[in-house]
């Protein structure tokens, strides 16, 4: 398991002091809503930059009104394509992930509804991952039936369990942190969070571009790849220019000739 870290989530946008204040308090991540235009509670590229900036990484979650799931498939299917809208026009990097609220009581006879909306929801959101926030009850339920890839349990409707498949943890609702009310969180890995920072990769490295040849017969140059309408002449005709070295191509038979 990852080293736990500390996070919090809020409906107030964050503005570069109270990110700055969050950040020094020691919370390491910001759970921020994906909705559409309309919302108070929408994040905005600038606030994920925001965020971002003060040191924290950003988790995406969808909600709107807190029944939502209880509509089943047709809901998922209008929330996933919505998110997916947010999630493009906020830069979010794909293979990320988006956590679709079940914020209620979830009873047994809703669990299907609830699979219905995650599985529709996560057909709208092509290349990102689809997480589920809920009870202990969603949770568990939702991971046996393979409905989500990531999992945020909230303490509420819990009844005092925790599970072993939740990334994310909600302990504490309605305090106070830097001016603004937020919900107190901890993590364990997995969470599918992201920074708005350019992902420092490996770059791959340059193709060689030195033909090997194999031998020559005459004056023509034998190589291990086949010339197929020109496209290995540049690579092979840099060679030869830059050791000097005259040659002419037939485009006929689609080969190198030495001069």
């Amino acid at each position: 398991m990852s080293q736990t870290t500390k996070g919090i989530d809020c409906a107030t946008p964050l503005t570069p002091k109270t990110a700055a204040a969050v950040a020094a308090a020691g919370y390491q991540w910001a759970a921020r809503y994906l909705v559409p235009v309309g919302y108070s509670k929408r994040l905005t590229r600038a606030e994920a930059v925001t965020i971002t900036a003060a040191g924290m990484q950003v988790v995406s979650v969808f909600e709107t009104t807190a029944s939502r799931p209880q509509g089943g498939a047709v809901n998922g299917k209008k929330d996933g394509a919505a998110a997916y809208l947010e999630a493009r026009a906020i830069e979010q990097p794909i293979g990320s992930a988006i956590y679709f609220a079940v914020d209620y009581d979830a009873q047994p006879k809703g669990y299907d509804l609830i699979e219905d909306y995650l599985r529709a929801a996560a057909s709208e959101i092509p290349g990102y991952q689809v997480g589920v926030y809920g009870s202990y009850a969603v949770i568990e339920e939702m991971a046996k039936r393979g409905a989500a890839k990531h999992f945020w349990q909230t303490y509420a409707w819990s009844r005092g369990k925790r599970s072993s498949k939740a990334n994310l943890y909600q302990y504490k609702n309605d305090t106070r942190l830097a001016g603004i009310g937020v919900d107190l969180n901890e993590s364990y890995g997995g969470e599918g969070w992201w920074s708005t920072k350019p992902i420092a990769t490996e770059q791959p490295a340059a193709p060689e571009i030195v033909p090997k040849v194999v031998r020559l017969i005459g004056n023509e140059v034998i190589t291990t790849g086949e010339i197929v309408d020109g496209r290995l002449v540049a690579p092979i005709a840099d060679v030869l220019k830059a050791a000097g070295v005259p040659f002419a191509y037939d485009n006929d038979t689609k080969k190198l000739y030495l001069l």
